[in-house]
Formats: structure tokens, sequence, C-alpha cells
């Protein structure tokens, strides 16, 4: 599971915000500050992977935490979601290294369309043991998604693949695929058929889930929207 703080002084926004994340397989939320001092000692206490960080708080700003933690070097990801609109709060993010940089306010699909391209990301990462330029290509892109994705076909994705991926899981039925299975029954490399898979995902045509077996890690299996249960 990715572990989420949520740095938020708006109670009722951090609320909303932990709900869209707990709603999303593989994510949970670890904790929640609403000050800038809270932010820092739960980031040393909890150790979460991502922090979801505003830039307005009562005490200090989330880009001064955001440098706080830099020099202090605890390895932690970080999108920023504030109101804050001005190029040099801009600036400055991408400075301290963030990925993302949502704009309030902003839809729930939005949100789950950054934190699907983390995962995605932080999955590739895992993945790789030498990156060659290509990889390394698609793998910025991830980090430095856009607000507004051409759908049809994005950067490195081939439309006939595509088609492809979801004929093969739409016949697949209920059960859906693992990237595996996927990857037995296209031909595709592993890495690439999950590509497709959270592609179809992204694009409201699949659903993805974790299926927890008797060991290991949990298994994360895709099924096609395009299904329809009789009744």
């Amino acid at each position: 599971m990715t572990g989420v703080l949520i740095v938020d002084d708006d109670f009722m926004v951090a609320r909303v915000h932990a709900g869209f994340v707990t709603a999303l397989d593989g994510f949970d939320v670890v904790g929640t500050a609403s000050t800038g001092a809270q932010a820092l000692e739960a980031i040393d206490r909890l150790r979460p992977d991502l922090v979801l960080l505003d830039v307005y708080l009562p005490d200090m700003t989330g880009l001064e935490i955001l440098r706080r933690v830099r020099a202090a070097g605890p390895a932690v990801d970080v999108i920023v979601i504030s109101a804050a609109r001005d190029v040099d709060s801009i600036r400055s993010a991408l400075h301290g290294g963030v990925l993302h940089y949502l704009v309030k306010p902003f839809d729930r699909a939005t949100f789950e369309a950054r934190l699907r391209d983390y995962a995605a990301l932080r999955d590739d990462l895992g993945e790789l043991e030498d990156a060659g330029q290509v990889d390394v290509d698609r793998l910025f892109g991830l980090s430095r998604a856009t607000a507004e994705r051409p759908v049809p076909t994005p950067k490195g994705i081939a439309p006939e693949t595509l088609q492809l991926v979801r004929e093969t899981l739409a016949a697949a039925g209920s059960d859906g695929l693992s990237a595996t299975e996927c990857s037995e029954r296209t031909g595709l490399a592993r890495v690439s058929a999950r590509r497709y898979l959270e592609q179809l995902v992204a694009q409201q045509e699949a659903d993805v889930r974790q299926k927890y077996g008797t060991a290991g890690r949990p298994e994360r299996r895709f099924t096609s929207r395009g299904l329809r249960r009789p009744g």
C-alpha cells in the first residue's frame, strides 16, 4: 500500500481528499495535518510515501515545508494541492521536486488520474533495473502529466495495441486479467501490458482492484467496463 499524508488547514477539504484517496486501490491515508509544524512532525514520524501538500497554512507555507523536507532528506514524494496560482509558487514547487501541482478547485476524476499516474510511476521504477532513454522519457512524462491528456493516442500508446488489449480484456469476462495474464495472451511485455491496461483505466474503459492472496504482494486485476451483468 502507498501511505499518504494529507496536509490542509481546512478540515472538510482534508476529509474529502481522504475519501478520494481511500477509494483508490493501493492507497491508504496514514495521517492528516493542518499546520506546517504538524506536517513536519508527521512526515518524520509516519514516513509516508506521498504527501498531498497545501501551500497556504497558518504557520508556514507548504513551500517552506517542502524546502525543509528536502534539506532534512526524508525520501518522500510530494503532490501540491493548492489554490495558489502565482508563477513563483509553481516555480518553487518544481524546484522542490514535486511530481504534480493540482490547482483548486478540481474534480474527482482529475485527482484520481494524478494518483494513478503516481502509482504507475512507482510501479515502473520498481520494475526497471537499467533505464534506457525511452524508459526515462516515459517516466518523466508520467511525473509531469498534463491536466488534459489526449485520450485517443497518448504518447507511447499505439492505437492498434490499445485495441488489442481492450479486446483481450473484454474477452476475459468478469474475472478480468492481471498484467501478467494480459502479457501472456497478447504477446506484449508485462510492463507494456500493464501500461496499456492502465490507459484503459484512465479512459474509464476499465476498472482495477487489488486481489489479496495468501502470500506475497496483492495482485492488481483489471476488468472491462464494457461488461454488462444480466439483471
